[in-house]
């Protein structure tokens, strides 16, 4: 099912921004990281970065800590926050060397100073890695309370000039209601920003949305998980749903 027309372009692309939940990183329903996954994710990446289209991670924490999940506790939440960023630290350090291990090259860039963890983000630097070939993962979000993950993944996306935000999920695409509660949920091959929005689905979130609707960046929903499906997208192939203007 459709909502636009003609077809919008995919890519071959240049280079991709690849957002990741934190629980990504954990086995279903688990919390921490699982080496199993990490290894399946990491080999995914990596074919990318060797096919020569150029990648860049954002990855989130919410399988360490996440501020819903603790709001009962006596942190507030500006706290809470800078808690889930360093969260997602650690889980760039542990993706990083994943991709490491497998012969790949990687590098970690935060958005909080920890010289001694990993670089600090800087704009020009990143762009530089990606055109050598390195993949470069984003943490520490923006640095800031109160901005999500997504949020921070369609600024860098934005930022290094990506052609299209790529968002790995367990599902294969935006569907118009959770597949997983409805055996009649109907599957998006495309939906705009605006319908992403109006009809709440939960896509990323609405400031993520508005970001790459306002600067004309599409972006791809598709299961990180089916084999072959991220290197798939990287290349242009209809894979999962996009959304564009």
């Amino acid at each position: 099912m459709s909502k636009r027309k003609p077809p919008a372009k995919r890519g071959p692309f240049r280079r991709v921004l690849l957002k990741l939940s934190g629980e990504a990183l954990a086995e279903s329903g688990q919390a921490g990281v699982s080496g199993k996954v990490l290894k399946k994710l990491a080999e995914t990446i990596a074919q990318v970065a060797d096919s020569g289209t150029q990648i860049a991670v954002v990855v989130g924490g919410g399988n360490i800590w996440r501020y819903r999940d603790h709001d009962d506790l006596p942190i507030e939440r500006a706290s809470s926050d800078q808690m889930g960023m360093l969260a997602t630290v650690m889980n760039a350090v542990a993706l990083s060397n994943a991709i490491e291990h497998i012969g790949g090259t990687c590098r970690v860039q935060s958005a909080i100073a920890m010289p001694t963890v990993a670089e600090s983000y800087i704009r020009r630097r990143a762009i530089r890695h990606l055109e050598k070939g390195r993949v470069v993962i984003f943490a520490g979000g923006i640095g800031t309370p109160y901005f999500t993950t997504d949020t921070a993944a369609a600024m860098r996306a934005l930022e290094i000039n990506a052609d299209v935000l790529i968002k790995g999920s367990t599902v294969d695409g935006v569907y118009d209601r959770d597949p997983a509660k409805h055996s009649d949920a109907v599957r998006y091959d495309e939906i705009s920003y605006t319908d992403v929005l109006a009809d709440d689905l939960g896509v990323m979130d609405g400031a993520a949305i508005s970001l790459c609707r306002e600067n004309a960046l599409p972006i791809i929903v598709f299961d990180v998980f089916e084999a072959g499906s991220l290197t798939k997208v990287a290349s242009g192939q209809p894979l999962g749903t996009i959304v564009t203007a």
